[in-house]
Parts: structure tokens; C-alpha cells; sequence
């Protein structure tokens, strides 16, 4: 039987070998990522697409399968800013941590940024778009 302890103790586990895996891969590093994103270096991206192989394979053999889902006008914007600050800062939103974890302090900047832009996100939603949440919880 599953408790939340032994769930919680397995998040943990699993999310420093994420974390000990991406940072060795150098997805921690804004110069590394500097390099992916200026084409300089296509060795993530090679990381990328490999992960990304290894997902659809994984998802085929499980029998996951996408659910009916509805892309509204906010789709588009909303993954070009995310795909900008993530350019900009150097990481998606988890990626800061594991550079904070690393020592790399100015990722706390980024970390309040991406806690500002989701508060924005709500209010902005809320009060001018009542776009479908679907499962990101706007």
C-alpha cells in the first residue's frame, strides 16, 4: 500500500536524479543552452531529440494515448513567450532551481520572473481572456 510518505520520499529521489542527470548534461548551464539556442552547438538539441524519441517510443509501447484537447488563441502567444524567456534566462521553469542548487544565484531572478508571469498569467486570464485552463492550471 502506497502512503504519502513513501510517495513523497519517491518524488524526492526522483527529482535529485533528474536534477544530478540534467545538470550533467549540461541542461543547467546558460552557456550551454546559449549555445543550443544561437545554433552554436547542436549537441543539446541532439539531447533534445533524443529524449523526445525516447518519450514517443515509451508512450507508444504503454499505449498512451493524446487526449481531444482544444487549442485556443492563447496557445500560440504563450509558447513564444515561454520559448523567450526560456532563451533569455537560460532555462525552463525548472531549470533555475537545479542552477540555484548548483550555486548559480542569479537563476533567483529568474525564479521570481516565472512567478510573476504566472501570477500575470491568472489575473490577465481572469480578467480579459477566460481562456480553458485545460491541465497547465492558468
Amino acid at each position: 500500500m502506497r502512503t504519502r510518505g513513501a510517495v513523497l520520499v519517491a518524488n524526492i529521489i526522483t527529482g535529485l536524479a533528474l536534477g544530478f542527470v540534467v545538470t550533467n548534461i549540461g541542461f543547467g548551464d546558460y552557456t550551454e543552452l546559449n549555445r543550443m539556442f544561437t545554433f552554436r552547438d547542436p549537441r543539446m538539441l541532439y539531447a533534445f531529440a533524443g529524449a523526445v524519441a525516447i518519450i514517443v517510443v515509451v508512450f507508444a509501447v504503454v499505449g498512451v494515448r493524446r487526449t481531444a484537447g482544444r487549442i485556443h488563441r492563447g496557445v500560440i502567444p504563450g509558447a513564444v513567450l515561454f520559448g523567450t524567456g526560456w532563451a533569455i534566462s537560460g532555462g525552463c521553469p525548472a531549470i533555475p532551481i537545479i542552477q540555484v542548487a548548483s550555486g548559480y544565484l542569479p537563476a533567483l531572478v529568474t525564479i521570481a520572473g516565472v512567478m510573476v508571469g504566472m501570477w500575470l498569467c491568472r489575473w490577465a486570464n481572469a480578467r480579459f481572456f477566460q481562456l480553458d485552463r485545460g491541465s497547465c492550471g492558468l
